[in-house]
């Protein structure tokens, strides 16, 4: 597989962990947003992310690694580990109309969006299916702060009580969160995951690439409809003209998967369908 060109990275938020992740997607089956046009504020402050970080649904598919990679980086601070020499596993959590995904490696699970208030049961059925517990769940990440994707924040954090929590910042403060959400963008890596800048949906969306495997999670930067790939929905996404902008970037990414906070997973040649997508736009 052809590898993405590397970006300057601001941090890495690496997990030193146990080398190799499992990655369970909670996933969403429709295509509209319902529940987005509601938004609610917190207090809490946004952080800055660390550099280095010390050790830290009702229907499942389970998916098979892809081919190994490294990628490179350029930092004022010794890099860690390389915690994306592997592909992850994942798993989708189907919430009925939008979706959540966890994604594993070597025993320890990152949380994809946590669906809509009353989700945890059904991500935990996703862990539960890769072997792994909340207590294996070091990160959560948050594609944007619509509520159908930030719903079960609180409780999927009190259950996973050693996961670090992250979103864009542009949507930090519209986040609800026990505990502190760290603001992420482009040049940041989660545990072996790169985070890239996705606006226009909402102001700080983000997506998340595992390059190793050629998975793309793209939240509501896109959609998939009728075994392809859609846009942002103009309903619900305010600067559509810096939506498709967003769209437009991710096709300069390498990946064979695409998974969606609404639609059906993409799952064989989906760096072409996005690449066709932008050609329309």
């Amino acid at each position: 597989m052809s590898r993405y060109n590397p970006m300057n990275r601001r941090a890495f938020l690496s997990h030193l962990g146990r080398g190799t992740i499992a990655v369970a997607v909670v996933g969403i089956t429709a295509a509209a947003c319902s529940a987005e046009s509601a938004e609610t504020t917190t207090s809490a402050p946004i952080p800055t992310p660390a550099t280095d970080t010390p050790n830290a649904p009702p229907t499942t598919t389970s998916k098979a690694p892809g081919p190994t990679g490294e990628s490179t980086t350029t930092s004022s601070t010794p890099p860690a580990p390389n915690d994306a020499a592997g592909a992850v596993t994942w798993e989708r959590a189907n919430l009925g109309f939008v979706s959540a995904y966890v994604l594993a490696r070597a025993g320890e699970a990152v949380i994809v969006d946590t669906g809509v208030s009353g989700s945890e049961s059904s991500i935990g059925d996703s862990l539960g299916v890769l072997g792994l517990g909340w207590g294996d769940v070091s990160h959560v990440i948050l594609t944007h702060r619509h509520n159908d994707h930030q719903g079960s924040l609180p409780a999927v954090l009190g259950l996973a009580t050693e996961a670090a929590a992250y979103a864009g910042a542009a949507d930090v403060p519209a986040i609800v969160s026990p505990r502190e959400v760290m603001a992420v963008g482009d040049g940041d890596v989660v545990f072996g995951l790169q985070i890239i800048d996705t606006p226009g949906h909402t102001p700080g969306h983000i997506a998340v690439l595992d390059s190793a495997g050629g998975l793309l999670v793209a939240g509501d930067s896109m959609n998939g409809s009728n075994g392809g790939v859609i846009g942002a929905n103009p309903q619900f996404s305010p600067d559509m003209s810096t939506a498709n902008e967003s769209v437009k970037k991710l096709a300069t990414f390498a990946f064979e998967t695409v998974v969606f906070g609404h639609g059906e997973p993409i799952e064989v040649g989906a760096s072409s369908l996005v690449a066709a997508l932008v050609a329309t736009l």
